[in-house]
Formats: structure tokens, sequence, C-alpha cells
């Protein structure tokens, strides 16, 4: 399968400034890469983009993320492998990526309250602008039909 395009964010070369500056800024908000790549790992297996869910197995081991980790992050909630932080960040990245499933608050007070007893505001500030750009990734992605493993040009 190819692409319909080149990455729109490859086409607008000032997009991609901005979008490095997002992930430069994510990663100094004191979260560990192994839980943003998770975060990462799970908004992308509910959009079902083949691209990023690719992507993010790949960065999660290049940070010593484990299989049997990896393997279970789109069944968090039933598998012993993560911390009540882990499930924590997991259940926002949930919520923030399925706002339209949701009648009500698109992030319940208890998700959120969750999230805000294990992470700082700056934590939570980094976690959610991943949550959001891995969204905006997601939906570039399957605009054009980015196909798992491609590499920009």
């Amino acid at each position: 399968m190819n692409a319909r395009m080149k990455n729109p964010a490859m086409v607008l070369p000032d997009a991609m400034k901005g979008i490095q500056n997002l992930y430069k800024a994510m990663y100094q908000g004191g979260v560990p890469q192994e839980l943003m790549e998770l975060v990462h790992l799970r908004a992308s297996q509910i959009n079902g983009c083949s691209a990023c869910v690719f992507a993010g197995v790949e960065n999660a081991k290049k940070v010593g993320e484990s299989d049997e980790r990896l393997h279970a992050v789109a069944a968090w909630r039933e598998a012993p492998f993560f911390t009540d932080a882990e499930r924590a960040a997991l259940a926002l990245a949930e919520s923030a990526t399925r706002l339209a499933d949701r009648t009500g608050q698109a992030v319940p007070d208890a998700v959120w309250d969750e999230a805000a007893d294990h992470f700082d505001e700056q934590q939570l500030a980094a976690i959610i602008l991943m949550i959001a750009t891995t969204n905006f990734f997601n939906r570039l992605n399957a605009t054009i039909q980015e196909p798992a493993g491609a590499t920009w040009s």
C-alpha cells in the first residue's frame, strides 16, 4: 500500500518545525519516555493508525519497553504489568482520544483526578500534549493512508 501523498507535515516545512518543538517540550515535562510511548501507542491503537502503532512499538522498544507490556497495552486494565500511574495516564489517553464517545464530560473528573494524583502540572501538560499530538498524527496518517513502517522523505 502506498500513501495517497507525502505527509502534510513534510509538505509544509514550517509545520514540522512546530511539531519538533512540541516534541522537545513534551520530553522536557518530566514524564518517563517509556510512559510517553505507551500513551502514544494506546491512542494510536484506538484510532486504528497502523503507521503510528508500528512507530510506537518501535520507539517504545528503543527506550527499553518489554514485549509483554507492549502486547498488553490494548488490554491494560486487565494486564498485571502496569503501575497505578501508568494506568492513570492510559485512562487519560483513552478519554482524551475518545471525545465523541461520551455524554457529559469528555474527560470525566474521576479520570482527571486519578491522573492528577500521580502527575504534577508539568507532567500532565506533557502527557496531554502527547495525546493531542498523537491524535493529530493519527488523523494525518489515516487521511493520506500512510502505511505501517513507512519512512518520511
